[in-house]
């Protein structure tokens, strides 16, 4: 199908602006650098081209659903979200140091989708406890939590990196000095794990009435819902300690690996256990 085939190509052009960011990291050049965002931003309209088409496509078979429904489907907007998040945070700091962090991220999830086996990447009708209105909303806000969440862990590894160098710019790379402060860094983590937790909270708020609706109990304790309930109380954790016991740095940054891991394990690990949601994101 069209989609797919646009859609494999996408994931090469994340990987040539991986690369034309770190290009300019390494060379100092801007030219690099507005590359890098212009070419990201032309794999993020071609991905959402996709995404209409595959929605358009799923019309005209008669099953009329999101491009949301399957494994597949969700690592694609899981590596959309990612890349709009970014370009958004991108022209709103006028900072492009981060992609060279984030891009490689929504370029696995791309490489993942296309290469690996056992991956269904057609078009199917929707099992009946999906065909409900609250797919869309409950996806969507999900996705954007996990997005933010995957920016905070690339600062957090920028941290740490910048961290190892030392406060001695003369004794750094150039690749380190064009990263931002430690203090830049530990405020976009906090407001990245922040927006993460508005998002996951309402993610797990519009899950639990879909299961009303689609089980008959908006809570069941099924594996993704119990570690969606641990990454949740990671990050309440992470944003409490900040606002109450003053946490910054290097306390923050391992706390948004930590996350991360949670959200990795809540999102793929659970899919190996028995559950509710083993046919789905």
């Amino acid at each position: 199908m069209i989609n797919t085939t646009i859609l494999s190509w996408v994931t090469f052009v994340y990987f040539a602006a991986f690369v034309f960011y770190l290009f300019r990291m390494i060379l100092g050049r801007e030219f690099w650098g507005k590359l890098a965002t212009w070419t990201a931003l032309a794999g993020l309209v071609a991905q959402s081209v996709a995404l209409i088409i595959r929605w358009k496509t799923s019309y005209d078979l008669g099953m009329g659903h999101a491009p949301l429904s399957n494994f597949y489907e969700s690592l694609i907007f899981f590596a959309w979200t990612i890349v709009l998040l970014y370009l958004l945070m991108e022209w709103r700091l006028k900072n492009r140091s981060i992609g060279v962090f984030v891009m490689p991220v929504a370029f696995l999830i791309m490489a993942y989708a296309s290469i690996a086996p056992g991956i269904n990447n057609r078009i199917e009708p929707l099992i009946p406890a999906l065909q409900s209105n609250w797919l869309t909303s409950h996806v969507l806000t999900c996705f954007m939590g996990y997005a933010a969440f995957t920016v905070a862990f690339a600062l957090g590894i920028m941290f740490f990196i910048k961290q190892a160098a030392g406060n001695d710019s003369s004794k750094s790379g150039a690749f380190i000095r064009r990263l931002p402060s430690e203090y830049q860094m530990d405020e976009l983590m906090y407001s990245c794990a922040a927006l993460g937790f508005i998002f996951l909270t309402l993610g797990i708020v519009t899950g639990s009435v879909w299961a009303h609706y689609a089980w008959g109990s908006y809570w069941s304790w099924d594996p993704k819902e119990t570690w969606s309930l641990i990454t949740w109380l990671v990050y309440a954790v992470m944003l409490h300690t900040r606002l109450v016991r003053g946490w910054r740095g290097r306390r923050m940054a391992i706390m948004a690996i930590v996350g991360f891991a949670c959200v990795l394990f809540t999102y793929l690990g659970v899919n190996f256990l028995p559950s509710l949601h083993s046919y789905t994101n």
